[in-house]
């Protein structure tokens, strides 16, 4: 068979034929246990608050029926549709996420440089910060949930759920370290066989009364509105929990592609999860006293031990995806100048997107245990989860909009429509889970204005910095026109100086400059800059400029989701013909103290909180991997 090209995500041609055939196949395999483990997890609970949390209905026939048609029809529009079909075209060179589509919305064409878009940013970094409230609550309430089964074996486990659930938490945290390149191979088949049992425990259920098929018709989604009025509309914060995995979803996309992660939800996991949802309505409808937790009493007794054990496999693996989707978005937040220099650990010589940050993985650990210690129940935190997610979902829509109306070139005509319909659904998903907000809800959007304001503080922190040196700064060529009459001393070896303004004179050189009265043979004026893309190509990461009187000016460029490395660049330098000793060059970096100024650039508190920020972010040296021998320090005091 002859084999076709066909285009991807990432603007690459790849061959169509067996061994892409194959390839695309374990790469969906790969997908069940990354992609899908926090969706995958959902009928552990969402059935089970739709009839008995805070906001939940009586489990009569009709309202069982009712809710699995919105339950299938949210799992329609908002996974196999939005995000599937549409979002993830959205792509930015391969990658997802919501700060990966905040790059894109940057630009109003392919190929532009950035654009000031305040709203759009704004609602970007929020979206992000919204993310770690779900990196909280998945791991806490899919452990929590899966243990819970114990109490439904005998009521004798009631009182070790919680301290077991911390037991296997402080597990998965403790061996962050030790990276998931060994454990993630059984990931993938792991959820495989979840995702056949939970079809296989659905379909046991469903045989006895098939009735419940009915449910497909959107007919009973409407009338449970019609019957219950205001309270079946409270019962949708208790649907959104069949499709809070979305966001996770998204931004995994760069680790697969979309292909494998579309084969992966048509192929098995929605019939997995829709069989199971179907199942269990069968169950209440045959006894609705099961509506206490309707995914073990699916299970007979001698399998219920077993169920329990994989169902806290399959909530580790959940836990895993959002954990790593949180070190991620912190790496992209601090290359893309919205999080000061964190620790940042690879954990895999072949992945590079395997990484780990300690400081994040102890406060997501702190954050989850307290979790679990407060609210104590998986019921408890249903009612926290949700208000995050939707609320992100919200914003993905706006941007996706933008994105398609300027990037795709579609006409209002088409996308408003489509727009709209995802917007509606979702508002109804948030004005349903913003009733929960003094119930629980309220966490995850403390959370998200504390990071939110801690990043939009470094942020503009930086920018106001930023300005102050390069006023302070003097241009170069000024520079080296002044040494015509009174040229300095200059000594053997290589001087680099590291600097965020690619045309004018370091700081760290004047000083070096005034005090020393001495300049090294060769100067490298190296600037370390990050594009709004995932990747830049390694022969365009390293530009090097030759100038006057022995200096020489290098820009090295990477993408948000790469670890900038001064040994990298200077071996990219070495290719590019410019030649030094490393034993013989010095690196000199600036470091400012910063002062309060009478008139702030930014409120005092906040002038207060970048300080602090700045004080505890990880050193240059340590971050860019520069040798620590080598390194020359030249401080300042600069006024905010």
């Amino acid at each position: 068979m002859k084999a076709t090209t066909t285009g991807v995500p990432g603007g690459e041609e790849v061959r169509e034929g067996p061994d892409t055939f194959k390839r695309t196949a374990l790469l969906a395999l790969g997908a069940l246990g990354i992609v899908y483990g926090d969706i995958g997890t959902s009928p552990l609970y969402a059935l089970r608050e739709c009839f008995t949390g805070p906001h939940g209905i009586h489990p009569t026939p009709e309202n069982v029926l009712g809710v699995l048609s919105l339950i299938f029809w949210s799992l329609l529009i908002i996974v196999s549709v939005k995000y599937l079909i549409f979002v993830m075209r959205a792509d930015n060179r391969g990658e997802g996420g919501i700060l990966a589509l905040m790059a894109l919305v940057m630009q109003r064409q392919k190929g532009q440089t950035h654009l000031n878009r305040p709203v759009l940013i704004t609602l970007g970094i929020f979206g992000a910060a919204l993310l770690y409230g779900d990196g909280l609550i998945t791991p806490a309430i899919t452990v929590l949930s899966a243990v819970e089964g114990l109490s439904v074996a005998t009521p004798v486990f009631e009182p070790f759920v919680v301290p077991i659930t911390l037991a296997i938490l402080a597990v998965v945290f403790v061996v962050q370290r030790h990276g998931t390149a060994g454990i993630g191979a059984v990931f993938g088949p792991v959820m495989c066989v979840w995702f056949l049992t939970l079809a296989a425990l659905g379909v046991k259920e469903l045989v006895h009364n098939p009735a419940v098929l009915g449910a497909l018709s959107p007919v009973h989604g409407v009338m449970l509105f019609v019957h219950n009025g205001w309270h079946g509309f409270l019962v949708m914060g208790g649907v959104f929990l069949v499709v809070t995995g979305c966001e996770a979803l998204y931004a995994d996309m760069g680790h697969f592609g979309w292909k494998p992660i579309r084969w992966a939800w048509f192929g098995g996991v929605l019939p997995a999860l829709m069989l199971n949802y179907l199942g269990q309505g069968a169950l209440l409808l045959r006894d609705a006293s099961a509506a206490r937790n309707p995914f073990y009493l699916l299970a007979p007794s001698w399998m219920l031990y077993p169920l329990v054990l994989l169902s806290a496999v399959a909530g580790v693996i959940a836990s895993q995806a959002l954990i790593s989707g949180a070190f991620s978005l912190t790496r992209q937040a601090m290359q893309l100048g919205y999080s000061p220099r964190m620790e940042v650990v690879h954990t895999s010589a072949e992945e590079m997107g395997q990484i780990y940050l300690p400081g994040i993985n102890w406060a997501l650990m702190v954050g989850v245990f307290t979790l679990v210690l407060t609210f104590r129940s998986s019921s408890a935190l249903a009612s926290a989860y949700g208000i995050a997610v939707s609320t992100t979902m919200l914003i993905t829509s706006v941007m996706a909009y933008v994105v398609a109306r300027e990037r795709w070139g579609v006409s209002r005509a088409l996308a408003l429509p489509v727009a709209g319909l995802f917007l509606t659904v979702e508002l109804a998903f948030f004005s349903a889970n913003a009733m929960k907000v003094a119930d629980g809800g309220w966490f995850p959007l403390l959370l998200a204005v504390v990071i939110f304001t801690l990043m939009t503080t470094w942020k503009r922190g930086r920018d106001i910095l930023a300005a102050k040196l390069r006023a302070s700064s003097i241009p170069l060529k000024e520079l080296l026109g002044s040494f015509g009459d009174h040229p300095p001393v200059r000594v053997p070896g290589t001087a680099i100086f590291m600097t965020g303004n690619a045309e004018g004179t370091p700081p760290a050189l004047l000083h070096n400059l005034k005090h020393n009265k001495v300049l090294h043979e060769q100067v490298v004026l190296l600037t370390m800059q990050t594009q709004d893309v995932p990747h830049v190509p390694a022969e365009e990461r390293v530009e090097v400029e030759p100038l006057e009187q022995g200096f020489v000016r290098v820009v090295a460029t990477y993408g948000f989701t790469e670890n900038p490395s001064i040994p990298d660049v200077l071996k990219r330098c070495r290719e590019k013909g410019l030649q030094f000793q490393l034993m013989g060059t010095s690196f000199f970096l600036g470091r400012e103290t910063l002062i309060p100024s009478k008139k702030p650039g930014m409120a005092m508190w906040r002038e207060a909180l970048f300080s602090w920020m700045s004080r505890n972010a990880r050193s240059a040296t340590a971050y860019f991997r520069i040798p620590p021998n080598r390194v020359v320090e030249l401080g300042s005091q600069v006024e905010l």
